[in-house]
């Protein structure tokens, strides 16, 4: 297995910051908030970078909000100046774990998607009918609050098996802390199972799925 180490400040790096804003900002300059961390983009890009250099970064607080679409969903949204780092996270972290993801998995990723996922589908269940002359079965499922399911400390362990960067973890596990899990103890344990599949299965698309839902929205 590979380590990567020293990543840290392509994360903080100015030019990283401000091309993570560029993706950011795609399809929200007509949003407050966003308009008005443009207002002071500059001054607000090389803030954050400071206080991600000395390690003075803390993560803000979510805007809880629900919405419809069309099954009721609470939404949990960071500020403007979180997801920007978000962004700039992912740009270098996806390249890390991206190899180590499953082929059938679409969702999030560059090249991926829902036409390529429903293409995937139709090929599989051809060959599983024999071109439709068998009778086929297709399991649709979700994980009830998977995201405030799943363990924290386990995610942070995996993530420490390919990062050897002491600032780099700091950073992530400011992150991940961030979000308080709000799942009781009683329902925590009855979605344990499936989630310790998922672990062994494909973590490094739990890994970048929470820090995506950390939110990059």
């Amino acid at each position: 297995m590979k380590f990567y180490i020293n990543i840290f400040e392509k994360i903080i790096s100015v030019e990283n910051l401000f091309l993570a804003w560029d993706e950011f900002k795609v399809g929200k300059l007509k949003k407050y908030d966003v308009l008005e961390f443009e207002w002071n983009l500059e001054q607000n890009i090389f803030q954050l970078h400071r206080d991600l250099k000395y390690h003075k970064y803390i993560h803000g607080v979510y805007a809880k909000f629900s919405i419809c679409d069309p099954k009721y969903r609470i939404i949990h949204k960071a500020t403007v100046r979180d997801r920007v780092l978000h962004h700039a996270i992912f740009r270098i972290l996806s390249p890390i774990f991206e190899p180590s993801f499953i082929s059938h998995s679409f969702s999030c990723r560059v090249g991926k998607g829902t036409h390529k996922g429903v293409d995937a589908l139709a090929r599989m269940i051809n060959m599983v009918s024999k071109n439709n002359r068998k009778r086929c079965f297709v399991l649709k499922c979700d994980i009830k609050k998977f995201f405030d399911s799943v363990n924290q400390k386990i995610l942070l362990a995996i993530i420490c098996k390919r990062i050897k960067d002491g600032s780099s973890i700091w950073l992530l596990d400011n992150i991940i802390k961030s979000f308080y899990p709000r799942v009781k103890s009683r329902e925590r344990e009855r979605v344990k199972f499936p989630l310790e599949i998922l672990h062994n299965v494909h973590y490094g698309l739990t890994i970048i799925k929470i820090l995506e839902f950390q939110l990059v929205i």
